[in-house]
């Protein structure tokens, strides 16, 4: 397994692995929504907010993720975005995603990244150390449908203590549908 942060030029097949896994997973209105959300992602969001994670194996795109800034307004701490991720149809269940996600999480721990978020199943995001927040502590961008799958996880070993200020997501982000 090889692990690349280099997207450029190769954001079409990425983007299409997430349609592609969304759609045998949710259904195809999900798949063209994760898709069109990991286009613009990687097309709009300005690089120091965005970074990208891509697992290969035999030269075959097995799997992705992308984190995105979050900022709090009067809060300097730097907090990223868990998601989408995605691991090829063919190829789940043999610890891809977790493999990523730890890698992603080091990369931003080696940057300085503070904390790490995600919205999205406890069960599988809990193997890769993170654990369930509340939106007192750390403000979502949006009202939460679902507040169980709101998570964090500490990059630099520091006490989580509220975050001041509302959040802002990147531009992508920014719609409830995601929330």
């Amino acid at each position: 397994m090889d692990f690349s942060a280099e997207y450029k030029g190769r954001a079409a097949a990425i983007a299409d692995l997430f349609t592609a896994t969304f759609t045998a997973s949710e259904g195809s209105n999900e798949g063209v929504l994760i898709g069109d959300l990991a286009r613009r992602l990687m097309a709009e969001t300005p690089t120091q907010d965005l970074r990208v994670f891509t697992a290969w194996n035999g030269g075959e795109l097995a799997g992705a993720i992308l984190f995105s800034r979050l900022n709090y307004e009067g809060d300097n701490r730097t907090v990223f975005v868990l998601g989408p991720v995605a691991v090829a149809t063919g190829q789940q269940r043999q610890g891809i995603g977790q493999r990523l996600i730890s890698h992603g999480l080091e990369e931003l721990r080696q940057e300085g990244v503070g904390l790490a978020v995600t919205y999205g199943d406890p069960g599988f995001y809990g193997r890769a150390g993170f654990k369930v927040i509340t939106e007192n502590d750390v403000p979502a961008p949006f009202p939460l449908r679902h507040p169980e799958g709101w998570l964090g996880q500490s990059l630099n070993n520091a006490a989580l203590t509220p975050f001041k200020g509302p959040s802002r997501c990147v531009q992508a982000f920014n719609d409830p549908a995601f929330w």
